[in-house]
């Protein structure tokens, strides 16, 4: 093997580690993705973001969704569990809200790859 050619495989083969993501990161990342990956979800994060005060109750969500209330709430639980959204219980209501931080940290997660 020429020089020329040791020198671009060792460039080509030398592990790219140091600043790779860490795996728990990526783990993370990718449930946000997969929560973000569903129009309903997207459009459910819209109408919270949209509405007074930044949050908004469940029973005020599924109508614009156009799904029954079972379905708005199995998309919450999503969304919550991807740290997208909080969920506060207010009586027989849930209301909701955009997470502090979320939508910026999934956001500088993309710029960062």
């Amino acid at each position: 093997m020429s020089a020329s050619a040791t020198t671009i495989a060792a460039a080509c083969c030398s592990p790219a580690t140091a600043s790779a993501m860490p795996p728990e990161q990526a783990e993370h990342l990718a449930m946000a993705f997969k929560a973000l990956g569903d129009p309903t979800r997207l459009r459910l994060l819209s109408l919270i973001a949209s509405s007074d005060g930044g949050e908004a109750c469940i029973c005020d969500l599924i109508d614009p969704v156009g799904l029954s209330q079972g379905t708005v709430s199995h998309h919450m639980k999503i969304l919550g569990s991807a740290g997208l959204v909080t969920r506060e219980q207010r009586g027989r209501w849930a209301y909701y809200a955009i997470a502090d931080g979320a939508l910026e940290r999934v956001a500088a997660s993309v710029r960062a790859l």
